[in-house]
């Protein structure tokens, strides 16, 4: 399954969050969630995530274990701030064409546009949801691990809710890397004019939803249209956007480096 939509992953509009598939929070805002294969896609990857909320700095440590060894995956808090939306982790029910896989275009109707690219270094806006070169990588055991603290704008924490997080990249034919003998090509990266791009790096792995959200619930609405400013507007077009943006800037050949440079 490939990826198609022009509405999942970068532009500037925000950085909120708070997600994924929560186990609980205390009095302290801090919050344990499991971020597991819901799709149904064979990833083998699950992660645990914990949300420290001190005002509207937001601290976020990630360990995962099974994704793709060697190799970036891209992760982000997607959903909306708006009550009347209602987004969550999709599962194989959302495998429209039958493939056996949930792309990005399939999920999105559930998860919600991009509201945060967990990258680890430098902007953490939507607009860098394709900045594979800064999302953090596997080790060669397939572990990943992430720390980061997060400025939020201004009265953002208290609006964290109904988000989640969603980890991208996995290696269906178990050959350690991404290629497109698995599944073939990204019809998302295709539908952005960027060709080559093995589906398997752009398929989401996990997702785990905050505990406000139910589970399977539909989402209510359309997605916010965000204004390019980071003040708490949630990102509408995302990956389209971003994606215009980056094949102007080198498409294919672009990710092709980035994706060389991350596995370094």
């Amino acid at each position: 399954m490939r990826m198609t939509t022009k509405a999942a992953l970068a532009l500037p509009g925000t950085a909120l969050l708070i997600l994924a598939g929560a186990t609980g929070a205390n009095a302290a805002d801090s919050w344990n969630m499991k971020l597991t294969d819901t799709m149904g896609n064979d990833s083998g990857s699950s992660s645990t995530a914990k949300l420290t909320l001190d005002g509207d700095n937001l601290k976020v440590s990630i360990k995962g274990t099974g994704f793709t060894p060697n190799s970036p995956h891209a992760q982000h808090f997607h959903g909306s701030f708006s009550g009347d939306k209602k987004f969550t982790c999709p599962d194989s029910s959302a495998d429209k064409d039958g493939d056996g896989q949930v792309n990005v275009e399939e999920g999105l109707p559930m998860y919600g546009d991009v509201i945060l690219s967990l990258t680890t270094s430098g902007d953490t806006s939507p607009k860098s949801g394709l900045a594979i070169e800064r999302m953090p990588k596997a080790d060669a055991k397939g572990n990943l691990s992430y720390d980061r603290t997060i400025a939020l704008p201004a009265g953002a924490g208290a609006k964290l809710k109904n988000l989640h997080i969603v980890q991208h990249g996995l290696d269906a034919n178990g050959n350690d890397k991404y290629d497109l003998d698995a599944l073939g090509e990204s019809t998302f990266a295709k539908s952005l004019g960027v060709n080559g791009i093995p589906e398997e790096a752009t398929n989401p792995a996990t997702c785990g939803t905050v505990s406000s959200a139910s589970a399977g619930e539909m989402p209510s609405g359309g997605v916010d249209t965000g204004d390019g400013t980071t003040d708490g507007v949630e990102a509408g077009g995302a990956f389209g956007l971003a994606g215009a943006a980056f094949a102007a800037a080198g498409g294919a050949l672009l990710y092709r480096r980035r994706l060389a440079a991350a596995k370094v």
